[in-house]
């Protein structure tokens, strides 16, 4: 077992990553990644240096500001104010899960797989009367102490493992995690393996929710480039709810499958992007670039399971949140056709699934 020593997030500990350092100057490269064990090995920070940026953080918000709204109570939800910064990891679902709701509105009851369960109901839209629902999974206040850290010329790896079981009785079957977060000057990558070790049919959705920021701080001129052919429509932006419609994105303002991507302009974004067009290598990829700060950012899976790209970027925000996601929104809900492969992993006992999110940085072209 590595030991660490504690940096000031309340009592919680940040484990940092460091990247051997990288000779070429005049490309950008990675230097470091801190990483919080107390909720669910999440990612609270990348940083980076660019030629013509110098050091810089890649994800929102800042360590002061992560600071504040991890220590607030997220309205009695343990957890719930780790996919508000930084990089969640959300298993065993993510997005958001629909159920009949408890009286005292912090619960609820679905079915999954034909059983029933109770998750919590931890979010909501924000105008009066919104529906509540169970949202991104139930690790994400999660101590984990069982890790160990591998150091290298070339990279610098945290190897983390958590026996989940049934999450607390909220979850069908019983599942062992191992998370493991690895760091070169090319590139951050996150590899989650969930395996059933219980008796049961286990359904399993991953994500990884990272708030890619701006460096710039235009937004309107920042383009987004995704490998996707449909988007899922939902009721509206404030519950984000599945209607159970797809719907193509070729010829609207929802297409950003062009090669170096569509700028974001004042488009609201918090859509589920599915059909994915991989690349040859066989990655679900998508792309931010900043052109005024001279800055581009890639996020791919090498994971077939990775089935979705959720997207939230809000207009008057400086982030994009890029999530590659095995599962849709609501996966077992019945707007969906008992037809449709809506991404969740169904594991026999014993069976395995294997989750890969990696970031890259590049210069856009003519710079």
């Amino acid at each position: 077992m590595f030991r660490f020593n504690s940096i000031d997030v309340g009592d919680e500990r940040i484990l940092t990553l460091q990247a051997p350092s990288y000779p070429n100057t005049n490309q950008p490269s990675f230097l470091s990644a801190q990483v919080l064990p107390d909720r669910g090995m999440m990612t609270l920070q990348i940083r980076a240096r660019f030629p013509f940026l110098g050091e810089i953080d890649l994800l929102a918000p800042s360590l002061q500001e992560a600071r504040k709204i991890l220590e607030q109570d997220s309205e009695g939800f343990p957890g719930n104010a780790s996919y508000l910064v930084g990089g969640a990891i959300l298993l065993p679902y993510a997005n958001r899960i629909r159920g009949s709701v408890s009286a005292d509105g912090r619960s609820l009851r679905t079915s999954v797989l034909g059983r029933a369960v109770h998750l919590p109901a931890n979010a909501s839209g924000k105008r009066p009367g919104a529906e509540r629902f169970a949202m991104h999974g139930l690790i994400l206040a999660e101590r984990i102490d069982k890790i160990h850290r591998e150091t290298t010329g070339e990279r610098d790896t945290l190897r983390a493992f958590l026996h989940a079981g049934d999450f607390g009785g909220c979850w069908v079957s019983n599942t062992e995690v191992e998370i493991e977060n690895t760091l070169t000057p090319e590139s951050f990558t996150v590899t989650i393996t969930a395996r059933n070790v219980g008796e049961e049919l286990l359904p399993i959705g991953i994500g990884w929710h990272p708030y890619f920021t701006l460096p710039s701080g235009r937004r309107e001129q920042a383009r987004l480039y995704l490998s996707a052919r449909r988007r899922v429509l939902v009721n509206n932006y404030d519950e984000v709810l599945p209607t159970g419609e797809l719907v193509p994105v070729a010829g609207t303002e929802f297409d950003f499958s062009i090669p170096g991507g569509r700028p974001l302009n004042d488009l609201y974004l918090d859509d589920c992007f599915v059909d994915l067009t991989r690349s040859p290598a066989g990655h679900a990829v998508a792309e931010i670039v900043d052109p005024a700060a001279y800055y581009g950012l890639r996020v791919f899976s090498a994971s077939a399971q990775v089935r979705a790209f959720q997207v939230y970027a809000p207009p008057k925000e400086g982030f994009v949140v890029i999530e590659p996601q095995f599962n849709w929104a609501d996966p077992f809900g019945p707007q969906w056709d008992s037809r449709t492969d809506t991404g969740m992993a169904v594991l026999t006992p014993g069976e395995a699934v294997v989750y890969s999110a990696s970031v890259e940085l590049f210069m856009p072209q003519g710079c």
